[in-house]
């Protein structure tokens, strides 16, 4: 289940319950869902009944730790795309973070981290969640624009002829002259108008793509670009 972008919520991921209630204290300013669970298994569980912004995982924890997990959530279609904070604690092993990101962790950082810092690192993924989401909206947006308002509705049957009445005489339609092009039906304004419109999108999309900072959202904000130049050329033409 998709929750509303303003939502964004947040899973975080531990043994203990006191390291619960505080990461707890510290994110719900950001978000007015964060979500509880004490391991790798129900953590798993939760991400497969709803959607999340962001994951916080302790890596030390029994039965499947925080690596473990991680590996688990990068390794599901349905989950593969959702950013990833390890935490551990101050004593440990100094190849701990190259190993989290080996296994597709976003960032890690080390307790007792400031609340400042960790909010700050949480909150640029609350942002990327709700623009994608607001991206998508948009996307969807212009597809229903481009595909119009419904579609047609089906055809009448012919109705069949009466082999007993005689065909009624209709005079064929006069030919075109060698090297003429029928006219071109003239544009509503319905067209003009949902033209406009359409332009007007691609703008607010290529903008939201290029504030991603995002090697892919730059080359998606490009292609943005031609597809805007293709609708300005078609309003030409049909002006002209």
């Amino acid at each position: 289940m998709t929750p509303p972008p303003d939502t964004a919520p947040i899973l975080i991921v531990d043994d203990m319950e006191e390291n619960l209630v505080a990461l707890e204290a510290v994110l719900s300013s950001l978000t007015p869902k964060v979500v509880r669970a004490r391991s790798g298994e129900e953590a798993l569980k939760a991400m497969l009944r709803e959607e999340f912004a962001v994951v916080l995982i302790d890596v030390l924890m029994p039965g499947m730790n925080g690596f473990e997990t991680a590996a688990n959530i990068k390794g599901l279609d349905q989950t593969k795309d959702v950013p990833i904070i390890l935490l551990t604690g101050a004593s440990v092993d100094p190849n701990y973070a190259y190993r989290g990101y080996t296994v597709g962790a976003a960032d890690f950082l080390i307790k007792p981290f400031d609340p400042w810092l960790l909010r700050t690192k949480v909150n640029v993924f609350l942002d990327l969640y709700r623009k994608n989401h607001q991206l998508a909206s948009q996307a969807d947006q212009l597809k229903r624009l481009l595909t119009g308002p419904g579609e047609a509705p089906p055809a009448a049957e012919p109705r069949r002829p009466d082999l007993r009445e005689p065909a009624p005489h209709r005079p064929a339609p006069p030919a075109s002259e060698p090297g003429t092009r029928e006219p071109a039906a003239a544009p509503t304004a319905g067209d003009e108008a949902r033209l406009s419109d359409i332009a007007s999108r691609l703008v607010q999309i290529e903008l939201l793509l290029r504030d991603a900072r995002d090697l892919e959202a730059a080359g998606l904000a490009d292609r943005i670009v031609a597809l805007e130049e293709a609708v300005e050329r078609l309003m030409a033409g049909r002006e002209a």
